[in-house]
């Protein structure tokens, strides 16, 4: 991966210590809009963990196999991921 490792691992951390926080609101019956709050925290550093990953991917890999001329297979990766991305 050649992706900014120290940005991803920020972002990882971060989400890490807030899904402990938020378990610990679960078991405390905390109020759920709070709760629910926290959760979509969560899921936009995960998506701004992803998106770093999938920028460094077409950044490094993807202009590779374009110049080494196989790069409809990392298309077919990159439409494969998105599908996923979309079907959240």
């Amino acid at each position: 991966m050649k992706a900014d490792k120290k940005k991803i691992l920020r972002y990882l951390k971060t989400t890490k210590g807030q899904i402990e926080g938020i378990i610990k609101m679960v078991e405390q019956d905390r109020y759920c809009v709070d709760i629910s709050t926290q959760v979509l925290a969560v899921q936009a550093l995960l998506k701004k963990a992803n998106n770093e990953v999938l920028r460094s991917h077409i950044n490094s890999c993807v202009k590779e196999a374009f110049v080494e001329g196989n790069g409809d297979e990392k298309v077919e990766e990159l439409m494969n991921i998105f599908d996923k991305y979309y079907k959240i």
